[in-house]
């Protein structure tokens, strides 16, 4: 389906914009429904290679698909808009979304079904201190750079996140991979009392490895086309509307979390917090450690920086959040009362950018 909107586009991308600011709005908000389910179908094909590699590959397969679709998003949209923030604002919306939003529901509605949910808690720790580091070195320390030696500091940036992410996938899958991995108890099932397979448990339609790299990569060439349509849409239907300065940003970050929300929560509410753990705090190390190099080298080839900085209200926010982690995720166990801390800090989040702030 995606495909034939990509089609469609084509010819009717211009008589839609003749047609005014709501027709327009009509087709991005549109076409924001059908990036989020191709997203979706590129993320069950990567789940789908997860489960054929298993923990920790499996995650970080999940997670660097997300990631991608969300840098071929934002490079279009920069490419389209004038916002010098949209970069910042985008992983600071991310992040929010991914570590108050999925895993603080993930962790409440575990939490009220299952009570305890164990995990391995060296996962957390690593994750936290990754995020922190990351986020640090390329979001609040530009604050105090030289508006004259940007470029250096962003040359800096870039080999610093390599040399982060380059150490953090030697330890996910080498010799620390079992910090990211956890053994629940096997659970015995009862056998059929007859040899009928009719009576065991429906298998998933499986699908080759090759065919599903295939529906990735085509998959995340479509989004781009289809981020290419939205974007003019919204520029057009959103201008003189008074939307909020970071509305776009939230756009970006929720068509690329859209699929890790629904795997995060099944895993959760299957007492999986693991994989919970692995999605959330793994996407927002992604995002943070892998977007930041991408787009500040984009800045160097083009000239032109972008504001990395965050605002003082995005530097409290990142750090509640943060230290809330890292109290919670530091004992191997999260609960309901631990999950609604971070969601309640996401509706902060929602209610902070609804003020314009």
């Amino acid at each position: 389906m995606a495909a034939l909107v990509v089609v469609s586009g084509f010819f009717v991308e211009h008589s839609i914009q003749e047609m005014g600011k709501l027709a327009a709005m009509i087709a991005a908000v549109a076409l924001i429904g059908v990036i989020v389910l191709a997203s979706t179908r590129v993320a069950h094909s990567a789940e789908i290679l997860a489960h054929k590699v298993g923990d920790p590959y499996g995650t970080m397969i999940l997670t660097l698909s997300a990631v991608a679709v969300e840098v071929i998003i934002l490079a279009i949209l920069m490419n389209n808009s004038a916002s010098p923030t949209l970069v910042r604002d985008t992983i600071y919306a991310a992040v929010m979304l991914d570590i108050n939003g999925i895993l603080g529901l993930a962790a409440l509605l575990g939490g009220l079904r299952h009570g305890e949910q164990p995990y391995n808690d060296n996962s957390g720790k690593t994750y936290g201190v990754m995020i922190l580091t990351a986020m640090g070195i390329s979001m609040i320390v530009p604050e105090f750079i030289p508006a004259d030696r940007w470029h250096y500091y962003s040359a800096f940036t870039i080999c610093a996140m390599i040399a982060l992410y380059a150490l953090f996938l030697r330890m996910q899958v080498g010799p620390h991979s079992y910090f990211f991995s956890y053994s629940y108890p096997r659970q015995t099932k009862p056998k059929p009392a007859t040899g009928n397979a009719s009576h065991s448990e429906p298998e998933e339609p499986s699908q080759s490895s090759a065919s599903a790299i295939g529906v990735i990569l085509a998959g995340v060439v479509i989004i781009g086309v289809l981020a290419e349509f939205m974007s003019a849409f919204l520029d057009l239907g959103l201008k003189g509307s008074g939307a909020p300065p970071a509305l776009m940003a939230v756009i970006v970050a929720s068509i690329s979390a859209a699929p890790e929300i629904l795997t995060a929560l099944r895993a959760a509410l299957r007492n999986r917090m693991q994989a919970t753990v692995n999605i959330a705090m793994g996407a927002s190390l992604s995002t943070v450690i892998l977007t930041v190099p991408v787009m500040e080298g984009i800045a160097l080839y083009s000239g032109q920086p972008f504001v990395m900085a965050m605002t003082p209200v995005q530097t409290v926010m990142v750090t509640i959040t943060l230290i809330a982690a890292a109290i919670n995720l530091n004992d191997g166990e999260t609960n309901a009362i631990e999950g609604m801390t971070h969601f309640v800090l996401f509706a902060t989040f929602v209610m902070l950018t609804v003020l314009g702030l």
